[in-house]
């Protein structure tokens, strides 16, 4: 591989550095005009420039919660192109969820999985094993095999549903005890969200449609953080969407159990009251919340209750999302806005500085999938995994340039700030200027 000096970067927001990468690796990091670890200042010499003044540089984004569909939902999205929309969001690491067809709940399909992203070159793929056989909540499916495949399955989710039985949730989490493994849950009771539209409240007691209420969400998580503390393993909360399930998760760790939870951009930007159009594109799972429990949310990623943000991108084909609110399908694609959103509603607003979000973007999602080689500091001898971003940038959404195969977007025509404009994985530019290498 050829030589990359990024130019006057401000790394994690600070002040302007060289950043030399070598091959796979950050060969060294220098404040301009001064000399690097290595005493002697950083040359250029062949290597490719980056004039990168005035952006930021941090490392690799890694998320946590993504559907690549592949196999079997290929008209949505595929391995390929998911992680081209991943490169383009700046991420180097995605987690794919188990929800495939066939079911990601055997070695065989896990391995599929990694395979598929190896092949695709764009980010590195991590597979999520399906915690209990074809995401039924009966039988626990192949923890152990999962784990021990070419993949090294360290997450386990039936995402998409919830394991709403307790004693099922029990033995899957003693079994990830054993090598680490975390069982990340889709809280969300099953009996008390039937039928459901839209967030249970104001709006859809006027508008007519069946309510999801907080309380389905936040009693799952209650239970699930005692069953954590009992059994002394580690349980991960999906797409955290309430201002009580803030309270539970900030309760639990005061305790010192080992809980962590997840927020989606869109969860931190977007009400309820934007179901009042009835465009599907605003049907997500757990639905839009209030503004009280959006406010209550990026509170609780400020403070740390909440880990990380974690995309949920859901791709689905437009006939899925173009057809009456009740028949469309649940999700939002939003790799390629992520970093966008977290830009408006974190350091916008003051709440986080561009650390805090490699932090919640890299650092502590890649900890807690104990996946190696991303959320790795920017300096020398760590591999180079990094994203380039250009904070100055605006730019309307516009889904006919996504990467991503689908297009269900709920920002389209939205105003947001930010832009990735290079993204390199190992080294390599996956994204230059802001298109695909």
């Amino acid at each position: 591989m050829s030589k990359i000096l990024i130019r006057g970067a401000k790394v994690l927001g600070g002040e302007p550095q060289d950043v030399l990468i070598d091959g796979e690796t950050i060969a060294a990091t220098a404040r301009q005009g001064e000399i690097d670890w290595s005493g002697a200042g950083i040359d250029a010499g062949d290597a490719t420039v980056v004039e990168a003044e005035g952006q930021i540089l941090l490392p690799g984004l890694v998320d946590l919660h993504t559907h690549l569909r592949e196999p079997g939902r290929e008209d949505s999205e595929t391995v390929l192109t998911g992680t081209k929309a991943a490169a383009v969001g700046g991420f180097t690491a995605v987690h794919a969820m188990a929800n495939t067809f066939p079911v990601a709940d055997t070695a065989g399909v896990v391995e599929q999985v990694w395979r598929l992203g190896k092949e695709s070159g764009y980010c590195d793929v991590q597979p999520i094993g399906a915690v209990t056989v074809g995401l039924e909540g009966k039988q626990l499916a192949e923890l152990g095999a999962m784990h021990d495949s070419a993949a090294g399955v360290k997450v386990f989710s039936d995402d998409g549903k919830c394991v709403d039985d307790a004693v099922i949730m029990r033995r899957a989490l003693e079994y990830v005890k054993a090598f680490d493994g975390v069982v990340a849950q889709h809280a969300q009771e099953p009996r008390l969200t039937e039928g459901a539209q839209m967030n249970e409240g104001i709006v859809s007691a006027e508008l007519g449609l069946g309510g999801w209420p907080a309380v389905a969400e936040e009693s799952i998580i209650a239970r699930d953080v005692l069953l954590a503390a009992h059994v002394g393993s580690r349980v991960h909360i999906c797409h955290l969407s309430t201002a009580g399930s803030v309270e539970i998760v900030r309760w639990a760790k005061s305790k010192g159990w080992n809980v962590t939870a997840e927020v989606t951009p869109h969860h931190l930007l977007l009400t309820d009251e934007l179901v009042r159009s009835y465009n599907p594109v605003y049907k997500v799972n757990p639905p839009l919340r209030t503004e009280a429990d959006v406010l209550a949310l990026r509170e609780a990623l400020a403070d740390g209750t909440i880990d990380c943000v974690a995309t949920d991108h859901a791709p689905h084909p437009h006939e899925d999302k173009d057809c009456e609110w009740a028949a469309a399908a649940m999700g939002m694609v939003g790799l390629e806005t992520a970093l966008s959103v977290v830009q408006q509603t974190m350091v916008g607003t003051g709440l986080l500085d561009w650390a805090g979000v490699a932090d919640r973007m890299s650092f502590r999602p890649a900890a807690i999938g104990r996946l190696d080689g991303h959320g790795r500091p920017v300096s020398a001898g760590e591999p180079a995994n990094l994203t380039l971003v250009d904070p100055a940038y605006r730019g309307v959404v516009d889904p006919a340039g996504f990467a991503s195969r689908s297009r269900n977007t709920p920002y389209e025509g939205r105003e947001l700030p930010g832009r990735v404009t290079h993204t390199f994985l190992r080294g390599r530019a996956t994204v230059v200027d802001g298109k695909l290498a």
